[in-house]
């Protein structure tokens, strides 16, 4: 008996590739036509859009996917950094764009807050790097199946020092002075679902995977480029990927993974099931076995989700930089709003504008995709007001200088359309990171209950973000190959 994955994003071929290059026989059953889960994509006429990330920080970890098979990364997706990182727009007209190396952040930052500033950021970038390598090699890049994996006391004591349990805000604070340079070093507590005010100083870190190590993107096909190559590559090493297939539950016979029963009925035995979807789904919906299912997963804590517009331009957008978040006046205001589960009232706009993409659109023409944090479906959503935010995000665009967009082809994803994508609360940022939902205490630990069966993606350790999916379907593929049953 070999190893079926359930899914075909990110997590799921990441264990895939890694487990039939090893020499397991592995099928992997994807409920859509194609690869990608999260990474997905779509079309609006000649227009191609990306539906999931859009930031892809530390390639380091997705060419470890590659060389586990032997293979260089460069030859199956090359990558470009982009230059600059991301532009920083400030409602004072001001704007920092986040540059690679210290010295020329330093004279960023040196620029629009002054030299004080600069040499208080050159300190703190040094803390986020040493924070950052505690915080790698013992809690990111390592199993939390277990509660002793947390029971590391130099690496807990040393967050400690660093300011690691301190909340995010006031971390941030006490070392940066400049409201623009702080908001530029707190807006990443969103990806992880929480407020500044509500995150811990360990999700620093995130800033500096951003301004640190750098944002790339493929040259050709976008991000959905990524699980494109994955399953490939997958396919290559002997891994057997069936599209269109769901699952319908995972079978153990009380002291072991067996197989998985697909919904047409057809059984596929299996010794080990990584299950690599949505996770409060599986558990709802009866796919995992009993024994696995976890107090974790009964009144999971979701991230707030996003309204998404994406437009197909008859032009291109000259000096625009690929990733570019427009700042509202309000900063707390929002994040209270959204902790509430209501729309925020003034709330920042990360605009992306992949102009390297040259498929993506017709010659001469390019897309433009804008993001807007709003309630998911455990909120006040409601089908009324999605209409309405869609007009103010419109206005708002108009106003910031993108004109036109009225009558433009556009794709729309709201938190509606996430859950029709199967994303459990409409959002498709899983569950939060609030310290109950992290490490070992997010789910993860279930699964070593049903000898056999791994959970990988977002919603499982280390969490939310292309680099931790891409860690978890490796720390799957190693329990498997480790497991001496």
């Amino acid at each position: 008996m070999g190893v079926v994955v359930i899914g075909a994003g990110l997590g799921g071929l990441a264990a895939a590739v890694r487990l039939a290059a090893a020499g397991r026989d592995v099928t992997v059953v994807e409920a859509r036509d194609e690869p990608g889960g999260c990474c997905g994509t779509a079309t609006e006429g000649p227009y191609r859009f990306d539906t999931g990330p859009s930031v892809l920080t530390m390639p380091g970890v997705l060419a470890d996917v590659f060389g586990a098979a032997g293979e260089d990364m460069d030859s199956w997706l090359p990558l470009r950094r982009l230059d600059p990182y991301y532009r920083l727009s400030y409602h004072d007209g001001s704007h920092l764009d986040v540059l690679s190396g210290a010295d020329a952040m330093a004279e960023q930052v040196r620029a629009l807050c002054g030299p004080a500033e600069a040499a208080r950021y050159l300190r703190f970038r040094s803390l986020l790097s040493e924070m950052f390598e505690v915080e790698w090699s013992s809690f990111i890049d390592r199993d939390m199946t277990s509660l002793r994996d947390l029971a590391r006391p130099y690496a807990l004591l040393r967050l400690a020092a660093l300011g690691g349990f301190r909340r995010l805000d006031r971390l941030v604070g006490s070392h940066l002075t400049d409201d623009r340079l702080i908001r530029a070093h707190t807006f990443q507590a969103l990806y992880v679902g929480l407020p500044p005010g509500q995150a811990l100083g360990i999700y620093a870190v995130i800033a500096h995977m951003d301004t640190v190590g750098g944002v790339f993107f493929p040259e050709k096909g976008g991000m959905h480029a990524i699980p494109k190559a994955l399953a490939a590559l997958a396919e290559k090493k002997g891994a057997s990927l069936r599209y269109g297939v769901r699952a319908a539950e995972v079978e153990a016979d009380g002291s072991s993974v067996t197989g998985v029963r697909l919904e047409t009925g057809e059984r596929l035995a299996a010794r080990h099931v990584v299950v690599a979807c949505d996770l409060p789904h599986a558990h709802a919906s009866g796919l995992l076995p009993k024994a696995a299912r976890d107090w974790r997963l009964r009144d999971p804590r979701f991230s707030p989700s996003c309204l998404v517009m994406h437009f197909g331009l008859d032009r291109r957008l000259p000096g625009q930089a690929h990733h570019t978040l427009h700042f509202g006046t309000e900063w707390d205001s929002t994040f209270t709003a959204l902790r509430q589960g209501l729309p925020q009232p003034d709330p920042s706009l990360l605009v992306t504008h992949p102009f390297s993409d040259a498929g993506a659109a017709p010659d001469g023409h390019s897309t433009l995709s804008v993001l807007e944090p709003v309630p998911n479906l455990k909120g006040s959503w409601d089908p009324g007001l999605a209409g309405r935010l869609r007009e103010r995000l419109l206005s708002r665009l108009a106003r910031l200088g993108y004109e036109g967009l009225d009558e433009a082809p556009r794709l729309v994803l709201d938190p509606d359309s996430w859950a029709r994508e199967g994303h459990s609360a409409g959002t498709p940022f899983a569950l939060d990171h609030r310290f109950t939902q992290t490490a070992w205490f997010r789910p993860a630990g279930a699964a070593r209950r049903v000898p056999g069966l791994h959970f990988a993606g977002m919603h499982t350790a280390p969490g939310v973000g292309v680099p931790p999916v891409l860690i978890s379907g490796r720390l799957a593929a190693h329990r498997i190959l480790e497991d001496r049953r």
